[in-house]
């Protein structure tokens, strides 16, 4: 008898286990012979029947009335050491979870979802040995599977109990190849040939490049993702920061869809030896939306990634990024400093451009005049002077900041420090009586001053120079419609966030459920956690000499400054995020202060 979990890895794609399996288990034919079901001679005449065709033995004894489809797929779950469930109530197992996942794909598949944890998805299907499907719905819905058995009939009987509808359904979720016609390869190859127009809105890709790209936007998507694989394409989505599988596009319509693609960032089609970067314009429900576009040739073929930019991202106030009111009320007073510089660190994708540009759109007045140096511009905004850096005409940061100092700003925005040039520039115009707003990549708030002196930055320019130093991080919120009260919350997340027994039973600590709203993830929409490093006298005579991160970090709490995690901790105990969201920016700080056994 095969055990669950070598089903599980035949479901991940492993041939060898797959192998293995086929050689441990038991016919199925043999298991109804030993449990009496049938004779020797109506397995024999089965067998016989099945034999050069594609119909399996138990398909043959369903057919030919000698067995009922409840014995067939009992049999299996014999055969596969698999659980059965009746799903007429009379069965003590969990209770079945539409909400999990996409309605579409349990009506196309005919299969139900029980239960979600851990990652892991207990799911009831009717065929164990359809491992294709195993092995698209574990990439469709980015999770393990942990199969259940029941008859087909039963399992279409309770969905259509439960949905009120008979036979599939094509919704915004289901594949994004369901509506395209994909099967002629000649139309999909022709797409690509110099003689044909890929541009006709007429062809399989054009509809097809057009729908997931229109998809991605109403789902609130922050990039897409082409990644070519040997035997296909994964379409990916990133969603509040983190990557979900959509589609397996076919192998062979990779040189199209990649055509398409550049063709409408207006960038080389011919070109895949060397990485390239374009813009897509496009209108999607009456809305103008900006894609930034890049290719990188990688082994399989050119993965291309589309970073979604639409307009109100940046304009959603700075009341709505996440900051708690004491930060809040810091970081206004610091925007309205004559001059001085204010940093915002992080890494990519963090939100540091949005915080930037809610901060000049509330001091974007007629009485300011605001100059802005960016690589790429990534939002227009009506009544700033934005400039592009373009490295190949001789238009770099320095260059742009210099002609900046000679126009007369009072607010200056440099998309990011990069190197000592950019950073002596940035101070000159600072101590010179300008704002300057930009940004570095470091982990924390009191690294950018060690950070600037690693350069080769004066120390004393650096401590005369800042106002403040802000980190930042991007979390999800939990699912407002499906998230609940956590009674037993996971106690090693809760070490790592540094959160109290007493903490515990006088908050509102909430786990992620899932429902149709969220897509089953628990999580919808994202806020920001800060660490917010105003300079004082302590910090800049640290900086002035040198001193080692470990004291200015502490110099810096000593003045008031909230860490990351204990920004992250309030949101946990109000009830707006998970411990285990803000443990994956807290868990190597824990890790490295010893707070933590993992």
């Amino acid at each position: 008898m095969v055990s669950l979990p070598m089903i599980l890895c035949v479901a991940s794609g492993s041939t060898t286990s797959y192998l293995m399996a086929r050689k441990l288990r038991r016919k199925i034919g043999e298991i109804l012979l030993e449990e009496g079901l049938i004779t020797r001679e109506q397995l024999d005449a089965a067998i016989a029947a099945a034999s050069g065709t594609t119909k399996k033995v138990g398909e043959v004894l369903q057919e030919q009335g000698i067995c009922d489809e409840k014995a067939i797929v009992l049999a299996l779950a014999n055969q596969f050491g698999m659980t059965y469930l009746a799903l007429d109530g009379s069965d003590d197992g969990p209770e079945p979870n539409l909400d999990l996942i996409p309605k579409d794909v349990i009506q196309k598949h005919s299969i139900i979802p029980l239960a979600k944890k851990n990652d892991k998805l207990q799911l009831v299907i009717h065929d164990p040995m359809n491992l294709e499907l195993l092995d698209l719905l574990r990439f469709r819905l980015n999770c393990e599977l942990e199969p259940v058995l029941s008859t087909k009939t039963a399992i279409q009987e309770y969905i259509s109990k439960e949905t009120g509808t008979q036979g599939s359904i094509i919704s915004d979720t289901s594949l994004v190849t369901d509506s395209v016609d994909v099967s002629v390869d000649r139309s999909v190859d022709k797409s690509v040939d110099s003689s044909i127009d890929v541009d006709d809105d007429q062809a399989p890709v054009v509809k097809l490049v057009s729908r997931f790209i229109t998809e991605a936007v109403r789902n609130r998507t922050s990039d897409i993702h082409l990644e070519p694989m040997e035997d296909r394409v994964v379409l990916r989505y990133r969603i509040d920061g983190v990557c979900h599988v959509r589609d397996n596009l076919p192998k062979r319509m990779q040189a199209a869809v990649l055509a398409r693609l550049k063709l409408m960032a207006g960038v080389n089609i011919a070109e895949k030896r060397i990485p390239q970067d374009g813009r897509i314009k496009m209108e999607v429900d009456a809305e103008q939306i900006d894609f930034r576009v890049s290719a990188c040739p990688a082994y399989h073929g050119e993965s291309v990634v589309l970073r979604i930019l639409r307009p109100d991202s940046v304009r959603i106030g700075l009341k709505n990024i996440g900051f708690e009111q004491e930060n809040f009320d810091s970081f206004n007073k610091l925007i309205r400093k004559p001059n001085g510089i204010l940093l915002v660190t992080g890494p990519t994708g963090s939100g540091k451009t949005t915080t930037l540009y809610s901060a000049l759109d509330i001091l974007n007045r007629p009485d300011r005049k605001i100059i802005t140096a960016e690589d790429p511009i990534e939002y227009s905004f009506a009544g700033i002077n934005q400039c592009q850096v373009r490295e190949s005409i001789g238009l770099t940061f320095s260059s742009i900041l210099r002609a900046m100092l000679r126009q007369a700003p009072n607010v200056i925005l440099i998309g990011e420090i990069r190197d000592r040039e950019v950073a002596d520039i940035a101070i000159q115009a600072a101590l010179t009586g300008h704002l300057v707003f930009s940004t570095l990549h470091t982990n924390d708030a009191p690294s950018a001053i060690t950070r600037l002196i690693d350069m080769g930055v004066k120390p004393y320019l650096v401590a005369s120079s800042i106002q403040a130093i802000m980190a930042q991080r991007l979390i999800r919120l939990l699912c407002t419609d499906c998230k609940a009260i956590d009674d037993n919350p996971d106690k090693k997340f809760l070490r790592i966030v540094g959160i109290s027994d007493d903490e515990v039973a006088t908050g509102a600590i909430c786990k992620a459920v899932g429902c149709s709203k969220c897509g089953g993830l628990g999580y919808r929409g994202r806020k920001a956690i800060f660490e917010m490093m105003v300079m004082n006298n302590e910090i800049r005579e640290l900086a002035f000499n040198r001193a080692p991160l470990g004291q200015i970090r502490q110099a810096g709490i000593r003045a008031g400054m909230r860490t990351l995690v204990e920004d992250g901790k309030i949101k946990i105990l109000r009830g707006d995020t998970t411990p285990e969201e803000i443990a994956r920016f807290a868990q190597a700080e824990a890790l490295l202060e010893g707070n933590v056994d993992i």
